[in-house]
C-alpha cells in the first residue's frame, strides 16, 4: 500500500453493497447509542443502561463499521481477492442479530439470554476475523496498515471469548471458581476492545489514509515516530490487558505508559500529515485535526489515572474527562472523518471510474456536500466538548456524570446526535444521487431487492442480475458481476 495506491481494481472486493450496508448499520446503531445516552443522563433508561449504550455504541457503531470497512479495502488495497463474499455478508447478520438481542436483554434485566446472544455475535465477528485473516495471509509481505489490521483481528477474538464469559458470569458467577474476577475479565475485555481492536484499526488505516488524502509521505522523524507507536501500542495493549486480567498493577502501569506514549507519537505524526499536506483543506482534514488534538488530551487526562490507579473500574479509560475525548473526540471524529473518505469512494469506484477519460465524472468529494460535512463536523466538536467539560467538573466535585452536570452533557449529547443525524443525511443523499442500487437495496441487501422487484424476476431492484451461482461466493456464480 502506497501513500496513493494505483491500480486499484474494485473487483477483488465485494460488490459494493456489502460495505455500504455495514456503514449504514452502523449509523443506525450510532444514533440509537446517542439516544440511550440522552436517557441514561434523566434516568429514563430501564435495567443496565450504561451497557446498552456502550455496547451499541462501540459494537453497533465502531466494530460494525470496522468490519464493513477491512471486508471491502484489504483485499481492494492489498491487491489480492476477499476470501468468501458469502462470509461477508453473513457477519453483519449474525453480529446485528447477537447485538440487538443482547442489548434487550441488558436493557430487561434478562441475563441469562447474554450468553446465547454473545454467542451468536462472537460467531460473526470471528467470521468476520477468519474472512478477512485469510485475505491477509495471502499477502506476501505486510505492509504498517496490514500488520495493524492483523493485530486488530487476533484482538477482536480475544475480546469477543472474554465477552461471552463475561456474559455467562453475569447469569452464574462461575468465574470466581477459575481464580479470575469479573472484573479483572472485564477489565481486560474493555481494553482489548477500547485500544486492541479499535484504536489499533484506526492507527492502521490512518497511516493509508492520511498520506493518501494530504498527498504527503512519512519522512525523517515520522518513520522513528511510527516505530514507537507500532512496537509500542500492541505491547502496552497485552501488558494493560494482562495487569487487569491477573490484578497485576505493577505490569497494567507499564503498559498504560506504552499505550500514552503510542498515543502520543501517532498523534505527532498525523499532526506533521496536516501540516505538510499538498491538498486543499476540507472538513474531513479538520476532523483529522481534531483526532490529533483530542489523542493528546486523553494522554494528558489519563496518565495520572492510569498511574496512580490502572486496574480501578472506574479509570479503565482513564481520568475525568478521558473517556469523551477518546471516544467521541478521538474514535467518532476519525470513524465519521474516514467514512467521508470512503463511502464516496466506494459509490465512486462502482459508478463513475470506468467512465474516467471518456466522459466527465466528478471527483470523489463532490459527492457530498461540504456545507452539511461543516455543520455536522461544528456540531460533533461543540457537542464533545460540553461533555468533556461537563465530565471533568464531575470528576473535580467527586460526583457521576449524571448528578453533577446534567444540562451541559445533555445538551452535548444532544447537539452530538443531532451532527451524527446531519451526517448521515449526507452520507444517504450520497448513496441515494450516485449510487447505481437503489437505498433500499443496499441497506436490506435480498429483501430490499424483492420490495423493489417483487421478487421474481432475480434483480436487485434496479434491473440488475445478481449473477449469483450455488457457490460459496468464490466462484463464477459470485464473480465481479454480483451485487450480493
Amino acid at each position: 500500500m502506497g501513500a496513493v495506491p494505483g491500480g486499484i481494481d474494485a473487483e477483488h472486493g465485494p460488490p459494493t453493497t456489502v460495505p455500504l450496508r455495514h456503514f449504514l448499520v452502523g449509523l443506525a446503531f450510532l444514533g440509537a447509542a446517542l439516544l440511550v445516552g440522552i436517557g441514561l443522563l434523566v434516568d429514563a433508561v430501564p435495567g443496565l443502561g450504561g451497557l446498552v449504550h456502550v455496547h451499541l455504541l462501540l459494537v453497533g457503531w465502531v466494530c460494525v463499521t470496522i468490519m464493513g470497512a477491512m471486508t471491502q479495502f484489504v483485499p481492494v488495497w492489498s491487491g489480492t481477492t476477499l476470501h468468501s463474499r458469502r462470509l461477508a455478508s453473513a457477519q453483519l447478520a449474525l453480529v446485528v442479530v447477537g447485538l440487538v438481542g443482547f442489548a434487550t436483554a441488558l436493557a430487561l434485566g434478562r441475563l441469562p439470554w447474554l450468553a446465547g446472544f454473545g454467542a451468536v455475535m462472537l460467531a460473526g465477528f470471528w467470521a468476520f476475523v477468519y474472512n478477512v485473516g485469510r485475505t491477509l495471509a495471502t499477502v506476501e509481505d505486510l505492509d504498517v496498515t496490514e500488520r495493524h489490521f492483523a493485530v486488530a483481528l487476533a484482538c477482536f477474538v480475544a475480546l469477543t471469548g472474554l465477552g461471552v464469559l463475561l456474559a455467562a458470569d453475569l447469569g452464574s458467577g462461575f468465574l470466581a471458581g477459575f481464580g479470575v474476577s469479573h472484573a479483572g475479565v472485564r477489565g481486560a475485555h474493555v481494553t482489548l476492545a477500547v485500544f486492541g481492536a479499535v484504536l489499533t484499526t484506526v492507527y492502521g488505516a490512518s497511516y493509508q489514509l492520511a498520506t493518501m488524502f494530504t498527498q504527503t509521505e512519512l519522512r525523517g522523524v515520522d518513520h522513528r515516530l511510527r516505530a514507537v507507536e507500532e512496537v509500542g501500542h500492541p505491547v502496552g495493549v497485552a501488558a494493560l490487558a494482562g495487569g487487569r486480567l491477573l490484578g497485576a498493577a505493577a505490569l497494567a502501569r507499564v503498559g498504560a505508559v506504552l499505550v500514552l506514549l503510542a498515543a502520543l507519537a501517532f498523534a505527532a505524526v498525523l499532526a506533521r500529515r496536516l501540516l505538510e499536506m499538498r491538498v486543499e483543506r476540507t472538513p474531513m482534514h479538520t476532523r483529522y485535526a481534531v483526532v490529533a488534538l483530542a489523542l493528546v488530551g486523553w494522554a494528558a487526562t489519563a496518565v495520572t489515572a492510569w498511574l496512580r490507579s490502572p486496574l480501578a473500574a472506574e479509570t479503565v479509560l482513564g481520568g475525568p474527562g478521558s473517556a469523551p475525548l477518546l471516544l467521541l473526540g478521538a474514535v467518532a471524529f476519525v470513524v465519521l472523518g474516514t467514512l467521508y473518505h470512503v463511502v464516496p469512494f466506494v459509490v465512486w469506484v462502482e459508478r463513475y471510474s470506468d467512465r474516467l477519460g471518456l466522459e466527465a465524472v466528478p471527483m470523489v468529494d463532490d459527492l457530498y456536500d461540504d456545507r452539511l460535512a461543516a455543520a455536522d463536523g461544528a456540531l460533533l466538536f461543540l457537542g464533545t466538548a460540553l461533555v468533556v467539560g461537563a465530565d471533568v467538573a464531575a470528576g473535580a466535585s467527586g460526583t457521576t456524570l449524571a448528578s453533577a452536570a446534567t444540562r451541559p452533557a445533555l445538551v452535548g449529547l444532544s447537539l452530538a446526535t443531532l451532527g451524527v443525524a446531519v451526517f448521515a443525511a449526507n452520507a444517504l443523499l450520497v448513496i441515494r444521487r450516485h449510487s447505481p442500487g437503489t437505498l433500499a437495496r443496499v441497506a436490506l441487501g435480498p429483501f430490499g431487492a424483492s420490495l423493489a422487484s417483487g421478487g421474481t424476476d432475480g434483480s436487485d431492484g434496479d434491473g440488475h442480475g445478481t449473477g449469483e451461482g450455488p457457490n460459496d461466493g468464490d466462484g463464477p456464480g459470485d464473480g465481479p458481476a454480483a451485487v450480493e
